[in-house]
């Protein structure tokens, strides 16, 4: 997420010539993306059969053809990919300074997707008014605010097509699983694979129950502090507390709701015999971490008990049962040490 880690909300960006944009699109001078879109039905039967989705807006969704092109926010862009849909552009962060896919956008294949922004803030509204789009679709942790849509080239993006937003906070991750699944499932992708994922999510999700004794700190890095975070707003937290895990739940948290902030010379605000650390780009890494002196000290860090955190694991069968055996394989090395 931006913002201190978690949860900044600024949305500054803005655009202008839709119409104009609009009227080139129409006069056909829009590219076509390498992608190709969701792995469809064929034209003829989604266009008889029509389209309808509601999304966690409580907004329906009904279109005369089921969309094929479609455009995703990198975290659900990630998700629909393992469900079998194609999206033939993202926005959000998937690519890293050196090139490389960043780890945020799942399996996606960036050479085969067009990029409308790669940070906070950055959506080319031109470009994707070429790709002319069928469905934009995004994750959102305030309901009704889709992630990564400037607020400000808000109305202009939904002009041009529908949006889908599925909501991330307060509910379980095999709910948000669900949710893509079933729109990736209105989308005519056919789910291979997922059957066997689904099977290796739940084998690992059982194993959590093992570890019921430990006492879990899960937090980010950053320059100047710590980040603890509030379990009840993140989906793969309150899967892995519905599952046995001890996790330390913040005694107050910051506004929006998403965690604590904590000097680094306050790390040891919280025991724990094990911490896990955000992995994702913007959080500082386990030896930047390690600099600090308080959090050096701590008993999980001494005893060589801290592990990754993957925060954006995808929200698919597959991207769990990644994470969770990971995560397993990792608490098996750890000891209670309190």
């Amino acid at each position: 997420m931006s913002g201190p880690v978690f949860a900044r909300r600024g949305f500054l960006a803005a655009t202008a010539g839709l119409a104009a944009a609009l009227t080139l699109s129409a006069c056909g001078g829009g590219t076509e993306a390498a992608g190709g879109g969701a792995s469809a039905a064929p034209a003829s039967s989604a266009a008889a059969q029509g389209w309808t989705f509601t999304d966690d807006r409580d907004k329906k969704l009904d279109l005369p053809e089921r969309p094929s092109r479609v455009v995703a926010q990198v975290g659900a862009a990630a998700a629909l990919w393992d469900f079998g849909v194609r999206p033939v552009a993202v926005f959000g962060p998937h690519k890293l300074a050196d090139g490389s896919r960043d780890p945020q956008v799942g399996d996606v294949d960036i050479t085969k997707v067009e990029g409308l922004g790669n940070v906070w803030d950055e959506f080319n509204v031109e470009k994707y008014i070429s790709l002319r789009p069928d469905l934009l679709v995004s994750g959102m942790y305030v309901k009704g605010t889709l992630w990564y849509v400037p607020e400000k080239s808000k109305e202009t993006i939904e002009q041009v097509a529908p949006t889908a937003g599925v909501l991330l906070t307060g509910r379980s991750a095999t709910q948000v699983i669900g949710r893509y699944e079933e729109l990736a499932r209105s989308l005519g992708a056919d789910l291979k694979g997922v059957p066997e994922a689904k099977a290796r999510m739940e084998a690992a999700t059982r194993e959590l129950a093992a570890f019921k004794d430990l006492k879990i700190l899960m937090m980010s890095g950053g320059a100047d502090a710590m980040w603890v975070v509030n379990p009840p707003e993140y989906p793969d937290i309150v899967h892995l507390i519905e599952n046995g895990l001890n996790v330390v739940k913040p005694s107050k948290v910051d506004d929006g709701g998403f965690f604590q902030t904590l000097s680094w010379e306050n790390a040891d605000t919280y025991d724990a015999d094990v911490i896990l650390y955000d992995t994702r780009t913007q959080s500082l890494k386990p030896e930047e971490m390690l600099k600090k002196p308080t959090f050096a000290k701590l008993p999980a860090v001494k005893a060589g008990q801290y592990y990754p955190w993957r925060a954006e694991a995808p929200f698919s069968y597959q991207g769990y049962a990644t994470f969770l055996e990971e995560l397993v394989s990792n608490l098996k090395k750890a000891e209670k040490l309190q």
